[in-house]
């Protein structure tokens, strides 16, 4: 339909501009530069409203360094100033569901916050400890969710130094997203163990500190380097086999009642960190249809969404071993052997 009625009004414009003379040209320009549209892949007009100066590019008409996923063959933003990279937020394009799922995921995390120190750690009489960890683990979330959707945002900035920036900016929340993992984890895993609670928090902030000061490398955001960054992150994420061995083993053995409680929700962490890695990588399912999900459905955006599952999964499993601990105190009191 629309269309349809683009293809009429070019038509009833053309027609009286090629048989009245130059007079009547202007008015058919004026018609169209008050009407925008964003051209969208295989169809011809897309009928959404765009502030001026917006329009979606194929895969082989972006700059080199937007070009990350050929299976992803339209609806790129590029060459925007940052004043319409934010006004981009509210059009279609296949960054959408990249910006508004963490931006959602943002959202729920602050209210979870609100809600968590409002209701559920009075409720339980946590200790200023409990609020600290707490604020620790949701502040690392949220800040992950709004790094994410910067970059995600401002990726089609005009300068290629910009959005380099914004992607190392990125990666850097996605670090920060993973130590929000670890502490409450270590934390409340070693709870009657100060010792190895403390060795296993200095040496995972470490960790997070060396990848920051690996970002400083010129090379480092480049595309060669990029599966030694997936590699960084996995050595990063899977140095937490670590501790929880280390934790099983002196809890007992995988017949303590807290081992048998807790380990599921531990593996149920992992299988969705490791299911959005897989997708990451191999960028499936739109390698098997390239040019069918460039806007719903692509890898990237099964990451997003099971990043948010985790991040959420791990919360939920902090709370839960945070109230075991006020409802079972440590025997002796803190150990530090």
């Amino acid at each position: 339909m629309c269309s349809h009625m683009m293809l009429q009004t070019h038509t009833s414009g053309l027609t009286p501009a090629a048989s009245s003379g130059p007079a009547m040209t202007q008015k058919p320009q004026r018609s169209a530069q008050t009407t925008h549209y964003i051209e969208l892949g295989g169809y011809q007009y897309w009928p959404v409203l765009v502030p001026r100066g917006i329009r979606l590019y194929t895969y082989e008409q972006i700059p080199v360094f937007l070009r990350d996923n050929p299976y992803i063959t339209d609806g790129y933003r590029a060459y925007l100033p940052s004043r319409l990279c934010i006004k981009s937020v509210f059009i279609l394009s296949n960054e959408t569901v990249n910006i508004w799922s963490h931006l959602l995921g943002f959202v729920l995390f602050f209210c979870l916050g609100v809600y968590n120190m409002a209701l559920v750690l009075p409720g339980i009489s946590a200790s200023r400890e409990d609020y600290v960890i707490y604020s620790i683990g949701l502040f690392c979330f949220q800040l992950c969710m709004l790094c994410s959707v910067g970059y995600h945002l401002f990726c089609c900035h005009r300068s290629e130094k910009t959005s380099r920036r914004w992607l190392a900016l990125d990666y850097a929340g996605l670090s920060i997203g993973i130590l929000g993992c670890y502490v409450p984890g270590v934390f409340y895993t070693f709870y009657c163990n100060n010792y190895w609670r403390q060795v296993y928090l200095v040496t995972v902030l470490a960790m997070i500190l060396a990848v920051f000061f690996a970002q400083i490398h010129p090379h480092y955001l480049s595309k060669q380097w990029k599966q030694l960054r997936s590699l960084i992150f996995c050595l990063v994420a899977g140095y937490s086999l670590v501790p929880t061995v280390h934790w099983v083993w002196i809890t007992g053995g995988v017949s303590s009642e807290l081992v048998q409680a807790f380990v599921p929700r531990i593996l149920g962490m992992y299988f969705m960190a490791a299911l959005a890695l897989i997708f990451y990588v191999s960028k499936v399912p739109e390698r098997y249809f390239p040019g069918q999900l460039n806007y719903v459905g692509s890898s990237h955006q099964l990451w997003h969404v099971l990043l948010v599952l985790m991040f959420y999964w791990w919360h939920q499993s902090s709370g839960f071993i945070m109230a075991y601990r006020h409802s079972h105190p440590c025997p002796n009191g803190p150990q530090h052997a």
